[in-house]
């Protein structure tokens, strides 16, 4: 016999239970008929119809007739003393995947914890097994909620790696998928490649700036793919001439911002060599300063 989604979700009595009631049918008979509606779908009475079976007793049977089955399901059910506040919320969670109605709407129609039945819906989609468990009472709502949340934050960084797959290697997401790699180390061969990329292009812009700078040496880039060096140690050639050329450029700039505070001072023996002045001051300096005097004078 067809049973309505929503009178399925409920937990059926355990077998002690369900002989006890099949003993009362058999000696007092079926006090309550069991309800189906207009197509013969069961809405309330599993647990009757089971125990009739039990004790050989024949059903009885009436139509409900009204335009609110769930109504009908949860008013014999939710209501159940036996049955606690986390199984009415997963009850109510499982039924509603089924047949699509919104738990929102119940939540309101039976004084139901919105809350909960958040909770259980969280639970009913990452950890169905636990879901199971609270439905029949063996496993608290909470709880399964705590594991559930696990569950999901592992699914979202899941789904993250894996558009992060997508997005930069897709041959590693086919490899995931035909189980050839898992995805942490589809993770971690990615992060190798980029890693590569970046040290590349590192390599790539320094030799760009010693080109820029004048330097006629091969490139190491080239030398790298030559074999005559590692790209390693093409690596740390290239990262050792960019922080040389940084260092070079600070400490020009700040001599020449020294000479630019003393240009006063050094303009006249610049512009009027051939005073005395200018010859006692020249005669008086480092070769060094000599050529750069020599230098200033045509720009003067």
């Amino acid at each position: 016999m067809k049973i309505h989604p929503f009178a399925d979700a409920f937990p059926m009595l355990d077998p002690d239970e369900l002989l006890d009631l099949a003993e009362s049918i058999k000696t007092d008979g079926l006090y309550e008929e069991i309800v189906l509606d207009t197509d013969g779908v069961l809405l309330d009475g599993r647990n009757r119809l089971a125990a009739c079976e039990i004790a050989g007793v024949e059903p009885r049977f009436t139509t409900y007739t009204g335009d609110n089955p769930r109504a009908l399901i949860f008013s014999h059910n939710v209501v159940r003393l036996h049955i606690s506040k986390g199984q009415q919320a997963m009850i109510t969670a499982m039924a509603c995947s089924v047949s699509g109605h919104s738990p929102r709407g119940l939540a309101k129609t039976h004084g139901l914890s919105r809350t909960r039945l958040s909770a259980a819906n969280v639970v009913l989609t990452y950890a169905a097994d636990l879901a199971e468990q609270v439905r029949v009472g063996a496993f608290p709502l909470d709880a399964a909620y705590e594991i559930a949340l696990e569950h999901k934050a592992k699914t979202a960084a899941e789904l993250e790696k894996l558009d992060r797959l997508s997005e930069h290697a897709p041959d590693l997401v086919k490899q995931v998928s035909e189980s050839h790699l898992t995805l942490d180390d589809a993770i971690a061969t990615l992060e190798e490649r980029q890693e590569q990329e970046r040290i590349r292009n590192q390599i790539a812009e320094a030799d760009e700036l010693r080109l820029a700078d004048g330097h006629t040496t091969p490139p190491l880039t080239q030398l790298a793919k030559q074999g005559d060096i590692t790209w390693h140690k093409a690596h740390q050639q290239a990262e050792q001439y960019v922080t040389h050329r940084r260092s070079a450029i600070h400490h020009t700039q700040q001599a020449i911002e020294q000479a630019a505070q003393h240009w006063t001072t050094i303009r006249p023996p610049i512009t009027r060599p051939d005073t005395a002045f200018a010859r006692e001051v020249h005669a008086g300096l480092s070769p060094e300063a000599q050529e750069l005097t020599a230098h200033l004078t045509p720009l003067s």
